[in-house]
């Protein structure tokens, strides 16, 4: 599960935790009722992106900086996904009465793992939009949601949150594949398939972070490309990840502290401290 934000968040006084209606724009047929991998207007659009100046009411992901739990506070349901009136936006409506109790315009929300900034809210209507980048859709399985789906919620930590999972950054990693499921008693295995250069990265036993879920692994197959883990009954009520089917993408992040040791290692750091050990001697 995800732990809330750490850092401090610049807001215009104009921005403060004003309720703002969200339009009923119409929803592109072909977006709602098709895959979105199979769409052939997503390349062209996303491929020479026009930018949009900065104003007020602009965030840049550098601006935010948070941390989650991997601890789901909601299933949410997106009510729209799809392009606004200018062609230009690609959005997504989600309906989660839970993460809005003290939502504030720029607030980070994990939808699914991913990061993602709050643009708009509704509190009438129990809702809160945010875009999507092209970058977001290349990399995440968010590009295989439609109207209807659910989606795992989590907001940003606070200091005083307790951290009952591990840290989650909300930068996925990459996806893998769901390639068997398993019950056991009232648990559930599941196996997932995944690219070497994440596979790297989880070890037995250590943390991950599936769909934004903060899990521990199990075993690691590395003739197979594999790693699994087991959801307890309570788990697999609170999450989305049972409701998937073999074959379907989840958004993976890493735990990060195996980053950092491979970038320490790949860096000479380690042969670097050799050096200087064996020089002094």
């Amino acid at each position: 599960m995800a732990i809330s934000t750490i850092a401090t968040i610049s807001i215009s006084k104009t921005l403060t935790k004003t309720s703002i209606s969200i339009p009923k724009s119409p929803i592109h047929n072909h977006l709602q009722s098709t895959n979105l991998k199979r769409n052939p207007i997503l390349p062209l659009i996303f491929k020479s992106p026009i930018p949009k100046p900065i104003t007020p009411n602009t965030y840049h992901r550098t601006q935010i900086k948070s941390l989650f739990t991997g601890i789901v506070e909601e299933i949410g349901e997106i009510r729209h996904l799809g392009f606004d009136n200018s062609g230009q936006s690609f959005d997504m409506i989600i309906h989660s009465p839970t993460v809005l109790q003290d939502v504030n315009l720029g607030d980070s929300i994990a939808v699914n793992g991913t990061c993602l900034t709050v643009t708009q809210f509704d509190n009438n209507r129990s809702e809160f939009k945010v875009g999507l980048a092209p970058e977001t859709l290349r990399k995440t399985s968010l590009i295989e949601l439609q109207k209807g789906s659910v989606v795992n919620l989590e907001r940003a930590v606070k200091p005083s949150t307790r951290m009952g999972g591990h840290f989650v950054q909300g930068h996925v990693d990459g996806t893998g594949e769901i390639v068997s499921m398993e019950p056991e008693g009232d648990s559930l295995w599941i196996k997932v398939k995944t690219s070497p250069e994440i596979l790297k990265f989880i070890v037995p036993k250590g943390f991950i972070a599936v769909d934004g879920t903060s899990l521990t692994v199990v075993d690691v197959f590395d003739e197979d490309g594999c790693f699994n883990f087991m959801l307890v009954e309570y788990t697999q009520q609170k999450v989305v990840i049972p409701l998937k089917k073999i074959g379907q993408k989840v958004n993976l992040e890493v735990d990060i502290l195996g980053k950092y040791v491979e970038r320490l290692l790949n860096s000479g750091f380690v042969d670097s401290i050799k050096s200087r050990s064996s020089t002094s001697t």
